[in-house]
């Protein structure tokens, strides 16, 4: 590096990295450095140019050696979720087959609108060593690559063929990540001789800049049409999704709620929106979720929708609401406020619902609507209650969430993701704090929960180091991807982890048995290509990664087991095999539209296809 008055001499690398530590955000008053860090796997592609260029600032932006790409930017998304979006981590891959495992990451990402930078290598840009190893040739077209595939999965995408090219890409990324409508994953293509090139950039580009987070005021137009809709309605509903935590908006969501007595219904990203015990928290919605929640939702007349992108769990594939209820879509995004026909009221749910209710001025929901949603949840309550409690009965999904869910701190943070457990948490978890669980289905990525759980743990270090990560996850995910306990044990990131086996993709089973198939190919001991199914030990895989680890046989031995580790300072994995087939909650669930075949030779399947298609009498039109 050289300095010559108001330029600087560096390579991409290092003036990529030199941006990144400049870059700051305001939060409740204190400015901290946008970026956390990063996850990495170095390789050809990133290790001369990039990795030379992180070391000198190992301190100030931490870098997290990962085991697997996947992971590291299932870890990244978590770390983003905990921070509701205010602060990222970027991960950097070589080219070729590196930069290509983060593109499950990078669409999961993408669907839950989280930020995320990925630096990957690329090919040269020269071209003058084609084809290079890793390198993925098309013929006919010889600037296409592997990581053009990143285009359908990223909100900003470039391939950086000029050292000057970062003086707009990176604040133009950097803005995308920090956008409350347009946020998701940046991607930067960095090919391996452009890397080491350099610039005179200016000095300028280096100085320290503090953002802060747009927020949108509505239309007072859309704000007025909302409120009359509302005004007239003589059976609300709020759903509040995700966006109501990511937009710093619960405690105006609570306000709007109580000030005008209407219930709300939580998506799964908007689990922890209000407190379980909240007299107008009436439970979780739609596919995963409660009878008291989809009771009134089939009711309602007017559907205010906050920071939802109202996907087919949440709206049971568009079932779960009466066809004539008209719905406001409160969002920042333009696209999620207009879905099904809403009336839109495109902005910040944190100004727009103060707004909305000044509009609203002294509406009351009518006592006995809400009264009626009141006792659905007094109701659910009570299955809930029966559903987690133990006994003589077999092990179950419920009974593990219950005892974890008796026994954790109210700030400790609950992670799972895919199979069974999303559903089984949503439906059973009681809310304890605020923003305190994270059940990854937005693109329902099996392998999320112990890299997230990592991820969110790191973020989770920075402000609430006496808290505890647990994670919930079963055999199949675990097998997918595990490698994350050794980060955690490495890095001394400590998390709790819950692996309850059920002998294979039970909950897969359990749709193929539901749609009336014989079980094939999903539990260990259905596979034909499997001629001797035996256990996986994984207690003693667990501790070959450094952790401690134990197998229980009981829920009560479970809670024993929770506690220990509760007062460990180290990872712990706890292992409880659970029925594949009994004990799943079986209450709750709306219509849920899956393909089914139209002929076939079995009479269980064609009955099934008979019922499924019945369900689709209650389903709404629109877009």
């Amino acid at each position: 590096m050289t300095t010559t008055g108001a330029t600087i001499h560096l390579t991409t690398a290092q003036a990529i990295v030199r941006y990144l530590v400049n870059q700051f955000i305001e939060i409740d008053g204190v400015e901290i450095r946008i970026c956390g860090g990063g996850f990495g796997i170095f390789g050809h592609g990133n290790v001369p140019c990039l990795g030379e260029a992180l070391y000198p600032v190992r301190d100030v932006l931490p870098l997290y050696r990962g085991q697997n790409e996947q992971s590291m930017g299932f870890a990244a998304a978590a770390y983003a979720k905990y921070h509701l979006r205010r602060r990222f981590m970027f991960c950097t891959a070589s080219a070729g087959p590196g930069t290509a495992n983060l593109l499950t990451a990078a669409a999961l990402a993408h669907a839950n609108r989280l930020p995320m930078l990925m630096l990957c290598g690329d090919t040269f840009l020269t071209r003058l060593p084609d084809p290079v190893l890793q390198q993925l040739e098309h013929f006919g077209n010889p600037t296409i690559g592997v990581n053009d595939a990143f285009k359908a999965v990223s909100r900003y995408w470039d391939r950086i063929t000029h050292p000057a090219q970062i003086i707009q890409s990176l604040p133009a990324a950097l803005a995308t990540m920090l956008d409350p409508a347009d946020c998701g994953p940046a991607f930067l293509a960095l090919p391996q001789d452009v890397q080491g090139w350099t610039y005179d950039y200016p000095a300028s580009f280096f100085m320290r800049r503090v953002h802060r987070i747009r927020s949108q005021m509505p239309d007072a137009r859309e704000l007025a049409d909302a409120a009359a809709l509302l005004a007239g309605a003589k059976r609300p509903m709020i759903i509040a999704g995700g966006g109501v935590q990511y937009g710093g908006a619960v405690a105006e969501l609570t306000a709007f709620a109580e000030s005008h007595g209407i219930p709300v219904v939580e998506t799964i990203a908007g689990r922890a929106n209000l407190l379980a015990d909240h007299p107008l928290n009436i439970g979780p919605i739609g596919v995963t979720g409660s009878d008291s929640a989809n009771t009134i939702a089939q009711q309602a007349d007017v559907i205010l929708a906050v920071g939802t992108r109202l996907q087919d769990f949440t709206t049971g594939s568009w079932t779960a609401f009466a066809k004539d209820a008209q719905i406001i879509g409160l969002n920042v995004g333009r696209h999620d406020a207009m879905k099904h026909l809403s009336l839109p009221v495109v902005g910040d749910a944190k100004v727009a619902l103060p707004a909305l209710g000044a509009a609203l001025g002294a509406y009351k929901t009518p006592a006995d609507w809400t009264r009626q949603a009141q006792d659905h949840r007094k109701t659910w309550d009570t299955y809930v209650a029966g559903n987690v409690a133990h006994g003589n009965r077999p092990n179950s999904y419920a009974q593990a969430i219950g005892v974890v869910n008796a026994l954790c701190d109210p700030r400790d943070r609950v992670v799972t993701a895919a199979g069974g457990l999303p559903a089984e948490v949503t439906a059973n978890w009681r809310t304890l704090d605020i923003g305190t669980v994270d059940v990854e289905f937005g693109f329902s990525c099996m392998g999320y929960e112990i890299a997230g759980g990592w991820g969110a743990r790191i973020a989770q270090a920075e402000a609430e180091p006496d808290k505890d990560t647990i994670v919930l996850v079963g055999d199949g995910s675990y097998l997918l991807m595990n490698s994350d306990i050794y980060s955690s044990v490495l890095t001394q990131k400590k998390l709790i982890v819950l692996v309850l086996d059920n002998g294979g993709f039970a909950v897969i089973n359990k749709l193929q048995n539901n749609t009336g198939q014989d079980s094939f190919n999903n539990l260990i001991a259905d596979c034909p290509t499997i001629p001797d199914p035996f256990a996986v030990d994984f207690e003693a895989h667990a501790r070959a990664m450094g952790a401690d680890a134990v197998t229980v046989a009981n829920p009560a031995a479970l809670g024993e087991a929770f506690l220990r580790a509760k007062a460990s300072d180290k990872t712990c994995v706890i292992v409880m095999q659970v029925d594949p087939y009994d004990g799943w909650t079986t209450q709750g669930h709306a219509w849920w539209e899956v393909g089914t075949p139209q002929v076939s030779d079995s009479a269980t399947v064609r009955a099934k296809h008979a019922e499924t298609e019945a369900g689709r009498d209650r389903q709404r039109q629109g877009v």
